[in-house]
């Protein structure tokens, strides 16, 4: 069975940090492109950031290139997201995706919440 569990929302004032971790298990980690999309209260899915299969390149969405930085972990099945500099904007439940090509999101966890506020 294949499981992407999210650790690490929470709540943060503007300007603060969190870590994002994303545990991954039931597929071929090495084998796939892993996402963090996320999706603000009342609006639609948004992709932030991906990491492709060994762990080299990695890109962002523009609204986060400077604050955000995703890497994995191979021997733990694990992705990350740190976000840093946070702002009210990022307020969203942030999801771990996977698929085999980069745009294609395969499987999903169940989103961890981000809410950013004084």
């Amino acid at each position: 069975e294949v499981q992407l569990v999210e650790s690490g929302g929470g709540l943060v004032q503007p300007g603060g940090s969190l870590r994002l971790s994303c545990a991954a298990s039931g597929f071929i980690f090495g084998a796939n492109v892993m996402n963090w999309v996320r999706q603000a209260p009342g609006k639609g899915l948004e992709w932030v950031s991906n990491i492709d299969s060994r762990g080299d390149r990695t890109t962002y969405t523009d609204s986060v290139k400077g604050r955000f930085t995703v890497s994995s972990e191979s021997a733990k099945n694990a992705v990350y997201l740190q976000m840093d500099d946070l702002k009210p904007e990022d307020t969203a439940v942030y999801y771990c995706a996977a698929g085999q090509f980069a745009g294609q999101y395969t499987y999903w966890g169940q989103g961890a919440q981000v809410t950013v506020s004084s």
